[in-house]
């Protein structure tokens, strides 16, 4: 199984007891047809830090990454294209109310997951910067320009968290560059990550490892 669908089938996996059915397959819907992106880079960071890793020991980390940015991104979407106020009729107010509470169900499902980790608080701090950059989106005088910019932060912090999660999960903290590779990933994406099926570059496991390790050989100094 590659990292992709590695990660794909764990949010569903974390999804499976949600209820109603009509609801948890409007989850499972939205998972089938996300890019996995942050999902896949937190399996792919742990695996190049710690290369005899079990996958097993990281996969939830990964779904945590993946239903956090994924509920965060619909929230995004929500709030932009107003649909109770653009043309709003009974059908889609009832599908603008399903995809707000299909964004809680997401965000509130990524958090139990890493609740318990190391990475809990970087979670945290992806949706509290969340809510400030769209606070700031949302004021009167903000040009395109800079929406846009405040917008795209969102996958910045949600790469930036898939490393914080893959690394920790070996037992380390992320080093600043290995940080700031995760930026870079987010800029070559331009604000949209990769469909489903393609997720990262085949250079960026052993990019990864190349800055852990020599992150590792500077504390032995």
């Amino acid at each position: 199984m590659d990292d992709a669908a590695r990660a794909r089938e764990a949010a569903h996996e974390a999804l499976a007891d949600v209820e109603p059915d009509q609801l948890r397959e409007a989850l499972e819907s939205r998972i089938l047809d996300a890019a996995v992106t942050p999902g896949v880079l937190a399996l792919v960071t742990a695996r190049a830090v710690d290369p005899d890793l079990n996958p097993a020991d990281v996969v939830d980390r990964a779904a945590g990454v993946q239903l956090i940015y994924e509920g965060l991104r619909l929230t995004r979407t929500v709030a932009h294209e107003e649909p109770w106020v653009t043309a709003p009729t009974r059908e889609t107010d009832i599908d603008a109310d399903m995809d707000v509470l299909t964004a809680d169900v997401l965000v509130s499902r990524g958090f139990s997951l890493l609740a318990c980790t190391d990475a809990a608080g970087a979670a945290v701090e992806v949706v509290r910067a969340f809510g400030r950059d769209q606070t700031l989106r949302d004021r009167e005088g903000t040009d395109p320009a800079a929406a846009t910019a405040l917008d795209r932060n969102l996958e910045v912090d949600a790469l930036e968290l898939a490393v914080v999660a893959g690394t920790t999960a070996v037992g380390g903290e992320p080093p600043e560059e290995l940080l700031t590779y995760a930026r870079e990933l987010a800029a070559d994406y331009d604000g949209e990550f990769p469909p489903p099926g393609r997720a990262l570059p085949d250079a960026t496991a052993d990019r990864i490892a190349d800055i852990s390790d020599r992150a590792v050989s500077a504390t032995d100094r």
